[in-house]
C-alpha cells in the first residue's frame, strides 16, 4: 500500500472506529524491558457510581432524628436497615457489603468531599476524575498520570482498562492513555479484519510513512493490533465458573475478574455504574442501582477469593458528590457535596466505620460538610498500594489515611 493523503482518509475511518473501543491504545507485549515501575502483584478496581448516589440512604443514620425528619417519604426506615455500628447502618440492598463488613473486607470512609464543592454533574466529576482543586482546570487525570509517572520508559506496556466503550478522564495522561474495551474477543476480531490486518501488514514492511499524521495513525494501529491480540489471550487464560448476575455491570467485572485472575499485566481497572441522579422518586431507582452493585460485587469478590487473588486487590467506589439532607418535592434529592466511599479489599489495615458519621446538626447551607479531601484517599492508594510518588502525580501534599 502506497502512504499518501488518500490512504490517510481512507483508513481513518476504520482506524477511529478502532481508537474508539480503546481510544488511544498502548500496545502491550509481555516483554523484559520498560516494564512498569510497581508492585505487580496489585490491582485497583475504581467503581464510579456515575450521577451522584445519595450517601445518605446508602450509609444510614438510622438513630438520627434529623435524617428521618428531612425525609419521610424516602427515608430507610429503621427495622429494614442493615445495623454496622450504634449509629450507622447499610441499605438493606448492600447485603453483600454487610458479609465483607463482617470478614474485616469493608472499610466505610464519611464526609468525603473537597473545598468549595460544585454541584454541576460534569464539572464534578472533573474534579474528582483529575484530582484537581474546585477552581483548577486540568487536562489530565490522576490515573493517566500515575502511567507518565510510573511507566515513561515502557516499551510496549500499557497497565490501566476501563470497562466501557469510551475512555474516561481520568485515565488520560498527558503522554500515557488507559485503554477503553468492552469485551476483548469484539476488540480482537475488530483489529483482525482483513483491511485492517493488510494496512498493519503493509506499513510494518515499509517501516514508515513520510508524511507525519500518516506515520502516527499506522503506528498507533499497529500498536491496536497489538494490543488487541495480548488482551485477547490473557482473557482466555481464566474463564469464571462464578455465577454473576445478568447486569451490564456484573458482565464488566467478570470481564475484570477473569483479566485478573488470568495474569494480565494491568495494574488499574475502571468501571460505573448509574445513574443515580435520584431528583425524582428515589427509593426505587437507587435501590435497584444499589442492589445491582452489590450483588455484582459480591460474585467479584466470590471470584477472586476462589483463585486466593482478593488479598491482592482493592476496590474502591466514588460518585462525584453526595445528595442534599432534605428531600425534596419530588420524593427525591438534589445535589449535595460530601459523600461516603467504600473500600474493599482482602487486605485492609483498618476495615470497619474509618471515622465519624455525618454531622446533621452542622451543615452548609442544607449540605453535608467534608471532612476527608478525595485526594487524600488517592494519595493514600497511589503511596501505599500502587507503590508511587503520589505528591508528583497529585501535583501536591495530601495525608494519608491508616486504611490500607
Amino acid at each position: 500500500m502506497k502512504y499518501n493523503r488518500r490512504n490517510f482518509i481512507a483508513i481513518s475511518g476504520l482506524a477511529s472506529t478502532a481508537l474508539f473501543i480503546p481510544n488511544f491504545l498502548k500496545a502491550f507485549e509481555r516483554v523484559n524491558k520498560g516494564l512498569l515501575q510497581t508492585d505487580k502483584g496489585k490491582k485497583l478496581v475504581v467503581v464510579q457510581l456515575s450521577g451522584g448516589n445519595d450517601g445518605l440512604n446508602t450509609v444510614v443514620p438510622y438513630r438520627n432524628d434529623i435524617y428521618y425528619s428531612g425525609r419521610q417519604g424516602i427515608a430507610v426506615q429503621r427495622n429494614q436497615v442493615i445495623t454496622l455500628n450504634d449509629e450507622l447502618g447499610l441499605n438493606p440492598n448492600l447485603t453483600a457489603f454487610k458479609k465483607l463488613y463482617d470478614n474485616a473486607n469493608l472499610a466505610v470512609i464519611n464526609n468525603v468531599g473537597y473545598p468549595n464543592p460544585d454541584r454541576s454533574h460534569f464539572r464534578s466529576m472533573d474534579i474528582w476524575q483529575t484530582a484537581s482543586g474546585a477552581n483548577d482546570y486540568v487536562r489530565s487525570g490522576w490515573v493517566g498520570r500515575f502511567l507518565d509517572a510510573q511507566c515513561a520508559d515502557c516499551n510496549n506496556a500499557y497497565h490501566a482498562i476501563e470497562v466501557d466503550d469510551t475512555l474516561s478522564l481520568a485515565m488520560k495522561g498527558d503522554k500515557k492513555t488507559g485503554i477503553a474495551l468492552r469485551d476483548p474477543a469484539r476488540l480482537y476480531n475488530s483489529t483482525a479484519e482483513k483491511y485492517f490486518a493488510d494496512t498493519v501488514a503493509s506499513y510494518k514492511a515499509h517501516g514508515s510513512a513520510t508524511d507525519t499524521d500518516l506515520n502516527y495513525l499506522y503506528k498507533t494501529m499497529v500498536e491496536t493490533v497489538s494490543s488487541a491480540d495480548y488482551i485477547y489471550k490473557e482473557s482466555k487464560v481464566y474463564k469464571s465458573d462464578v455465577e454473576y448476575p445478568q447486569t451490564d455491570f456484573a458482565k464488566n467485572l467478570k470481564t475484570v475478574a477473569e483479566l485478573i485472575v488470568g495474569g494480565i499485566d494491568t495494574d488499574v481497572f475502571y468501571v460505573s455504574l448509574g445513574s443515580f441522579d435520584t431528583h425524582v422518586n428515589q427509593v426505587s431507582q437507587q435501590n435497584r442501582l444499589l442492589g445491582q452493585l452489590s450483588d455484582g460485587l459480591d460474585a467479584f469478590v466470590t471470584d477472586l477469593k476462589m483463585n486466593d487473588r482478593f488479598k491482592d486487590v482493592l476496590i474502591m467506589t466514588f460518585s462525584e458528590f453526595g445528595r442534599r439532607v432534605k428531600q425534596n418535592a419530588s420524593n427525591g434529592t438534589d445535589h449535595g457535596t460530601a459523600n461516603n466511599i467504600f473500600m474493599m479489599s482482602g487486605a485492609l489495615s483498618k476495615p470497619g466505620i474509618y471515622n465519624d458519621s455525618p454531622n446533621l446538626n452542622d451543615l452548609d447551607e442544607g449540605d453535608l460538610k467534608y471532612h476527608i479531601d478525595f485526594r487524600s484517599l488517592y494519595a493514600t492508594v497511589l503511596n501505599k498500594w500502587l507503590n508511587a510518588n503520589d505528591e508528583q502525580i497529585l501535583g501536591g501534599k495530601f495525608e494519608h489515611v491508616s486504611v490500607i
